[in-house]
């Protein structure tokens, strides 16, 4: 992507101009800088910020609220820029998020995306703030099925597969009626099939999600099955209400999350509470953690595909068993407080075997 230089017409990236014209009109609309100023009232009113950089309120000419997320100019090459835009701006999906327009403007780089009033799902799981209500069973397990049919469409549904590659709560947001839909396709690669294995130079994710595969070859090849295992992890983490790098048993030892959800299982099938539950409360608590567990194997070919979790979650298997115990332990302590929650850097993780 080229800088703007005097007042000459920036250079698009000849990848972004092949899918602004295979989409036309149904492509993401291309704003100056200017007109994104305009609707975000000069930026005045910031929502959120991650590594990547700032989100801040927005408004469209028609009234629509929107999302605009402005990437910070040490981006590298805008690779990113370019996965997210040209991944996500050819989905149409209830459960994936709209990317409403983007600004290529010399080196500013800026997504605009369709507001969702109640910000992402970390809010609600992890927070103890009495001002922040706590998700019903019911929800979470709605929650869960979104998530997993947003998925299930990236990885089938579209034209061509889309492997996220950054599925985590920070990514899933929710929208008035606490609907989930998956953001930040800034990892995202695409393929000819979900099925596929693909090649990856470097590593890529966010520190407890990451499949083993993805950094440790040995596991296997990485594909779709690497998301599944992402997935996993969130469900999990729904279920328990804690981040799954920071499980602590005392001040000076640690469980690896998984085993910990998993001692909460009794060899019957029956769940030790996490907390005050109906049986109707429990029934959904175990299927959502047995899910997530059978998501987490350590080798993608004991994992579910997205179609099959689906099943699982919607009541089309009955009878789910109990998967063996993950085997992987968790990131050293001093590896995890080295990372930030947008951190995209990959740390050391061994096994128990």
């Amino acid at each position: 992507i080229s800088i703007l230089c005097g007042k000459k017409k920036p250079r698009k990236d000849p990848k972004l101009e092949a899918f602004m014209e295979k989409f036309g009109h149904l492509a993401p609309t291309s704003y100056s800088y200017s007109e994104v100023e305009k609707m975000t009232f000069s930026f005045n009113h910031k929502i959120g910020q991650g590594g990547y950089g700032g989100v801040y309120k927005g408004k469209l000419d028609n009234g629509r609220l929107e999302a605009v997320k402005v990437l910070n100019s040490s981006k590298g090459n805008g690779k990113e820029f370019l996965s997210e835009v040209i991944s996500i701006g050819c989905t149409y999906h209830v459960n994936i998020v709209s990317l409403l327009g983007f600004c290529l403007d010399g080196s500013t780089r800026i997504l605009i995306y369709e507001f969702m009033a109640n910000g992402s799902l970390e809010k609600f799981i992890y927070t103890k703030k009495q001002t922040i209500p706590s998700l019903e069973w019911e929800k979470l397990l709605e929650i869960a099925t979104g998530i997993a049919r947003g998925l299930e469409y990236l990885h089938h549904g579209c034209n061509i597969g889309i492997l996220h590659f950054d599925i985590k709560p920070h990514n899933i947001l929710l929208d008035e009626d606490f609907h989930p839909k998956i953001s930040d396709f800034g990892l995202a690669k695409l393929c000819r099939s979900a099925e596929s294995i693909i090649s990856m130079v470097k590593a890529r994710g966010t520190v407890g999600y990451i499949a083993p595969e993805v950094f440790l070859k040995n596991f296997g090849g990485v594909s779709s099955k690497s998301d599944v295992y992402s997935y996993g992890m969130v469900v999990l983490e729904m279920v328990g209400g804690r981040r799954n790098v920071e499980v602590q048993a005392g001040n000076t030892s640690e469980i690896y999350f998984p085993h910990w959800i998993y001692k909460n299982l009794n060899l019957d099938g029956k769940l030790k509470t996490f907390r005050a539950m109906t049986k109707v409360e429990e029934v959904i608590a175990r299927r959502m953690i047995l899910v997530g567990l059978w998501c987490i194997q350590s080798k993608p070919i004991d994992r579910p595909s997205m179609s099959k979790v689906l099943d699982m979650l919607e009541g089309r298997i009955i009878d789910l068993q109990i998967p063996p115990m993950p085997v992987l332990s968790s990131p050293s302590r001093s590896a995890k407080h080295s990372q930030t929650n947008d951190s995209h850097e990959i740390v050391s993780v061994t096994t128990t075997c």
